[in-house]
């Protein structure tokens, strides 16, 4: 399709919309897969126009076939029902737009559905996303609880009566989305996704009543289980009954089997908080009465031991023994005194009797030169020296004569 173009020599839309053609007339046929969103049939017309979309995105095409081919499936295809169509892409020139032209249409069964849905479940739990250790604790009171589910459903109420009947403070911020057909899977994400941004939403509840297994094919896309395990609030999956069993329910923090059971799940019911807060205060109360008991019988036997009932007992049977111990004492303290002062006398009496003053008193004298020496030889003087001569009652002064006797 390269084709030499400039400002100056621009190609007409024609010739654009004929080359586009060219191109596309090119490729094969394929089979494609989607949901019928929109189905024409005019009467007596020879071709049938239907839309094929993409369930998972935005994104749909147009196609084309004869009646006798849609006619073989007429009886179990209308709108809403997912197919398989083989089919050549085809480009009209006058409107610039790109359709398929249908060869065959086959309808998706259950069974095949089971089938690929069975194949996404294990690829999915391969990469971890089923993995237990994944999974949220919920809060014990959620002060605001997510809620996404079908306007004025039967799902909405029963979560929203159920709820408040339990607790009737709850609040709730509600996304009402489409829940099934075409465009519920993005519209069901996005919800998630907003309800996962508000700081203030404590859990999620993605909720759905009962249905076929194609009407709650959204709950088992892809996208929405993606979305799902990575949202940081908690996530219960209510959809369905309690058979019913969507891909969203492995993803999910929580599964609950009905609506009605997520909001059993999801929020405590106050008469039994008030029932278990009652008996947990009265077992409380038993505790510390049984403690207290305890304690005063305790006490009891305490006060009643001899030591504290009669504190003094003790002292005065003792008093006897420590005065008769007093008693010993002191006289044991006067013998060892009165032998001690004993031989004190005798020493002094020794003392007195050896010391130089007794000898002095019976009549002997001390000579001591005027230095002071004791004379013990005569030798020691020389004539006419003096010395000092002390007795007992005193001293005085001698001079040796000139002989030196």
């Amino acid at each position: 399709m390269a084709a030499n173009t400039s400002p100056e020599s621009p190609l007409p839309v024609g010739e654009v919309s004929r080359l586009i053609g060219s191109w596309i007339d090119r490729l094969g046929a394929i089979w494609v897969e989607g949901q019928i969103t929109q189905l024409s049939r005019r009467p007596g017309a020879g071709v049938v126009f239907l839309t094929l979309r993409d369930p998972s995105y935005d994104i749909s095409i147009s196609v084309t076939c004869y009646r006798q081919v849609f006619e073989a499936v007429a009886d179990v295809v209308s709108e809403g029902a997912r197919v398989v169509v083989h089919a050549k892409p085809e480009w009209y020139a006058p409107r610039g737009q790109l359709s398929l032209r249908a060869a065959e249409i086959k309808p998706v069964g259950v069974g095949e559905l089971l089938a690929r849905l069975e194949q996404l479940k294990k690829s999915l739990a391969a990469e971890g996303l089923f993995a237990p250790e994944r999974k949220k604790p919920l809060p014990f009171l959620p002060q605001l609880i997510g809620l996404v589910c079908g306007r004025a459903s039967a799902a909405e109420r029963d979560v929203l009566e159920n709820a408040r009947h339990r607790w009737p403070a709850v609040r709730f911020e509600v996304r009402n989305v489409p829940v099934q057909g075409v465009h519920a899977v993005p519209q069901v994400v996005q919800a998630v996704k907003e309800l996962d941004a508000l700081q203030e939403v404590d859990v999620i509840v993605v909720a759905r009543g009962g249905g076929s297994v194609e009407d709650l094919l959204p709950f088992s896309d892809e996208q929405l289980v993606r979305a799902v395990a990575a949202c940081r609030t908690p996530v219960v999956s209510a959809i369905g009954h309690e058979p019913d069993n969507p891909l969203l329910d492995h993803v999910a923090d929580l599964r609950a089997s009905t609506p009605t059971d997520a909001a059993k799940k999801v929020v405590p019911d106050v008469g039994e908080e008030f029932e278990r807060v009652r008996g947990l205060r009265d077992r409380a109360r038993r505790c510390v009465e049984g403690i207290l008991a305890r304690e005063e019988r305790g006490l009891a036997h305490a006060l009643a031991r001899p030591s504290i009932e009669d504190p003094h007992r003790m002292v005065d049977q003792r008093a006897e023994q420590v005065a008769s111990l007093v008693d010993r004492s002191r006289r044991t303290l006067g013998h060892l005194l009165d032998r001690a002062d004993s031989e004190l006398t005798h020493t002094h009496a020794r003392v007195v009797a050896l010391s130089p003053a007794a000898t002095l008193k019976r009549g002997y004298a001390v000579l001591q030169t005027a230095e002071g020496p004791v004379v013990r030889a005569p030798e020691q003087v020389g004539a006419g020296e003096v010395l000092r001569a002390r007795v007992a009652e005193g001293e005085f002064t001698v001079r040796v004569d000139e002989s030196g006797a």
